[in-house]
């Protein structure tokens, strides 16, 4: 049974370039301004993946302007961790992170174990059908827990 959008979630990965920003994109596309809907990753040191922003394409969800951030900069910039009422982290990492940040903050945590696409296949074709399993994934947990989407 899907539950009510939160007024603001964040999606967690390892490094705030594939899954993370795939389902922070995926989220604004299938429900507005339902909720604040950011990103992060416990380090931003790669730039949004292009099998990322080719695979989200093919479902209208444009990627290619994501900038990606860490934790800490995320902070830096003013979204406290503990301000969110949806914590989604998408890798063992991003839960222990988001875990230790939070722990004096009553926030809700979910881990959703989604398999990260990144060097599991060779051959443009084979990489991106790896990566459209991985957003296929994402998609499905954002609508089995949010609902059908609300935007066309």
């Amino acid at each position: 049974m899907p539950g009510q959008i939160p007024h603001s979630v964040l999606f967690c990965c390892d490094h705030n370039a594939v899954r993370s920003p795939m389902a922070e994109g995926m989220m604004k596309k299938f429900y507005g301004r339902a909720a604040y809907i950011q990103s992060a990753g416990v380090k931003n040191d790669l730039e949004i993946d292009g099998f990322a922003v080719a695979v989200c394409q093919e479902l209208g969800v444009e990627l290619s302007r994501h900038r990606s951030r860490s934790f800490e900069e995320m902070q830096s910039w003013g979204d406290d961790l503990s301000s969110f009422d949806l914590v989604i982290a998408l890798s063992p990492a991003s839960q222990r992170q988001a875990i230790e940040l939070t722990r004096h903050a009553h926030l809700d945590i979910e881990y959703w174990p989604v398999l990260d696409p990144t060097g599991l296949a060779e051959g443009r074709e084979a990489v991106l059908q790896k990566y459209r399993e991985t957003r296929d994934q994402i998609r499905a947990r954002i609508i089995e827990r949010f609902g059908d989407p609300t935007v066309p």
